[in-house]
């Protein structure tokens, strides 16, 4: 098979049979398209070998200079790729056999202060109360992210009947076709997802999308980015917020709370909790006031 016929076919497969998020396929397709290429311009054949993949890591690391986290993914793609093409019998595996090890960065997420976090659900309440319904929304959708963690385009996706009568708990279709459930905690904000849920299940039915933009279509993510930009801006933030960055918090305040990492990790749908982990770093904050509390030095007597 022809090597963009192969891409084709795996972007399809993963959009239809995997269930991949817009994001990942977008990012699948941009990583093959590179690959793709990158052999082009080269003297290799499209029957790809275990040395051709060696000698595109070498270009993407040595004369690109590209950053090690997109390596790792590009070459994880690859890996994806040409397992659904050996898979079909077109192509051995090229990645059989092959011991390659990647260094892996480890970044601390980025999650806001609790200040922060407080200024930015004033806000996006004041905004509010002082527009219209479509505000109501944005403002319930920060308060979902915060709550409970959900990535923006899961948040895009839920349906009123994926909110339970009483709004206390939510059905998420997460990555990679695995479901879960999260729950609302707080009583006055399920009161509030129960006026929305029923607000939308009398004008379009139980099927249609929770959330909406001012075209009655499924709001996108991308318009969900631009609306918490505006409420942080707003509320006098100096960095940029992002969805992400609220998932982010969501699980760094659960953990300084003190909730089970397993907890966490089931919350927030990871597959393994080695991912969930990058989040029990002790945060700046949290370093300085046990500090303060603990004083060494006072402790010692040398004061």
């Amino acid at each position: 098979m022809e090597i963009r016929a192969a891409i084709g076919d795996f972007l399809q497969y993963c959009a239809v049979e995997r269930r991949l998020s817009e994001h990942t396929l977008q990012a699948y397709a941009c990583d093959l398209a590179d690959f793709r290429t990158w052999l082009a311009a080269s003297t290799l054949t499209p029957e790809v070998t275990t040395e051709t993949l060696k000698a595109y890591l070498q270009t993407m690391v040595a004369e690109r200079k590209l950053a090690a986290a997109t390596v790792r993914r590009r070459i994880a793609c690859l890996r994806a790729f040409f397992r659904r093409i050996a898979d079909q019998g077109l192509l051995a595996d090229p990645f059989i056999g092959w011991r390659l090890t990647l260094p892996r960065r480890k970044r601390l997420p980025r999650a806001l202060s609790r200040g922060e976090v407080t200024s930015l659900l004033s806000r996006s309440l004041e905004s509010h109360r002082n527009r219209d319904r479509l505000d109501s929304q944005l403002a319930a959708a920060v308060r979902l992210m915060i709550a409970t963690g959900l990535r923006v385009g899961e948040l895009c996706k839920l349906r009123v009947k994926d909110i339970s009568p009483d709004g206390a708990s939510l059905r998420i279709h997460g990555k990679g076709s695995r479901d879960r459930v999260a729950y609302i905690a707080d009583l006055a904000f399920q009161g509030e997802l129960q006026t929305l849920v029923e607000r939308r299940r009398r004008v379009d039915g139980s099927e249609a999308p929770l959330l909406i933009n001012r075209n009655g279509s499924i709001l996108k993510p991308q318009s969900i980015r631009t609306k918490l930009h505006r409420i942080a801006v707003g509320a006098g933030l100096a960095r940029r917020v992002t969805p992400h960055m609220l998932r982010h918090t969501a699980a760094t305040l659960l953990i300084e709370t003190g909730v089970d990492i397993r907890i966490v990790q089931r919350l927030l749908g990871h597959s393994s909790i080695a991912t969930t982990e990058i989040y029990t770093h002790v945060t700046d904050e949290t370093l300085r006031t046990t500090l303060v509390r603990a004083n060494v030095l006072k402790s010692l007597g040398t004061q």
